[in-house]
């Protein structure tokens, strides 16, 4: 025999006896031809031993109609069991051959142990035995000893269902632990893919919102140098405008094809590719000068995790970009960081209008209070009282958080 099949054969073969028989493929059908099966084999024993035993016309009646319940013996065994034992003591009584219903007997006692619970099955058991040798010692004493003799077989036939009914729950068990851990996995692979789309969302928003906003800042101060007095073209002025319009398409051009690697994962290494952190806030001060605001920076601190120093950038950066955009032409606005009681302390205001009362909220606050939760921290965004607008972060120095 090929090994293959050898190997399946054995599979289909441990799967069966694993199986719950309550919940195992066409049961009825199978125990139809178990049926057929065992009366066989009680014809063949009835013919073929204790001769002068041989079952009459009703003994051939009761015996070949004890195995017609098993057909039912999944769905309630024990009155399958009920049901034997009513046609096959009668047939003991009438002292036919004793070795021909033992086959039936077994295998609706069987059920009964492989179904049950085991303090059922020990009554089950201790109630056919007695009502058996009660049975025998009507019909003959030789007999009942006989039948007390061999009752260990029974017995035997009891513990070994009860035995394989606990391994058929153990399998089972060891199955729906599997199978828990595959949804485990499943769900963490889910919320990681999930966490990684968010992630790109936001580091999309922050770039695609800051270089937008900057290129329109830069844009309208060309267009007003073109505009203001034609004659007298200032030509170095829009010629910077034009320049600095150039250099933040080439610095966002460069971040969105360092997230769409990530995208596509082309990347040998972190496939988060290289994250920013608080050497790039000069370069945001000077692009948030450019567009036109007066920033004044403090930076106090030292070295900070990854995942903090994005998070710190990120926050910066969109308040830059909504400073530009919202706060009126020229505005002020302070950066400061500095850090106090192992955390990370950002902050950055600005005397400005803030954004138009009732307008369309952005995603720009709620992905930074998403960055700032990635790293176990707090922020506070709002409109200062004196007029301009706020925004302030703690973020722990010591984190295991995320991605930024």
């Amino acid at each position: 025999m090929n090994p293959v099949q050898h190997t399946k054969r054995a599979e289909r073969v441990m799967a069966a006896i694993s199986r719950d028989p309550r919940t195992a493929p066409h049961g009825t059908r199978n125990d139809t031809i178990l049926a057929a099966v065992l009366a066989a084999v009680a014809v063949g024993l009835a013919t073929s031993t204790d001769s002068g035993r041989s079952p009459d016309a009703l003994g051939w009646t009761l015996l070949l109609a004890a195995h017609v319940p098993v057909v039912w013996r999944r769905r309630r065994p024990l009155l399958v069991l009920a049901a034997t034992a009513a046609l096959v003591l009668p047939y003991h009584a009438l002292d036919n051959n004793h070795h021909a219903a033992a086959p039936v007997a077994v295998t609706a006692l069987y059920t009964v142990a492989v179904t049950g619970r085991p303090l059922r099955t020990i009554l089950t058991g201790v109630t056919v035995l007695t009502v058996v040798v009660t049975v025998m010692l009507m019909i003959d004493t030789h007999q009942a000893v006989e039948q007390l003799r061999i009752s260990g077989w029974v017995i035997a036939v009891l513990f070994g269902g009860v035995d394989v009914r606990y391994y058929r729950r153990y399998v089972a068990a060891i199955v729906e632990r599997a199978e828990s851990a595959e949804r485990t996995r499943e769900e963490e692979a889910r919320r990681r893919v999930a966490e990684e789309r968010l992630r790109i969302a936001r580091d999309l928003h922050d770039l695609l919102a800051h270089s937008i906003t900057l290129i329109g800042v830069q844009t309208s101060v060309a267009a007003h140098v073109l505009a203001a007095d034609p004659e007298r073209l200032d030509r170095e002025a829009v010629a910077r405008a034009l320049d600095d319009i150039a250099e933040t398409c080439r610095g966002a051009r460069g971040e969105l094809r360092t997230t769409l690697e990530v995208l596509r994962g082309t990347d040998d290494g972190d496939p988060r590719g290289p994250l920013p952190g608080l050497d790039g806030l000069p370069d945001l001060v000077a692009a948030a000068t450019l567009a036109g605001a007066r920033v004044e920076q403090s930076v106090r601190v030292g070295q900070a995790p990854p995942a903090v120093g994005a998070a710190a950038y990120r926050i910066v950066q969109e308040a830059l970009t909504n400073a530009v955009r919202h706060a009126g032409p020229g505005p002020a606005v302070r950066v400061d960081l500095h850090e106090t009681g192992g955390a990370l302390h950002v902050s950055v205001t600005d005397d400005g209008t803030g954004p138009v009362p009732g307008g369309v909220p952005g995603y720009g606050l709620a992905g930074m209070r998403e960055r700032v939760r990635s790293v176990g921290g707090t922020l506070d965004a709002g409109p200062r009282t004196g007029g301009g607008f706020a925004v302030r972060a703690a973020l722990p120095l010591e984190t295991r958080g995320g991605t930024g």
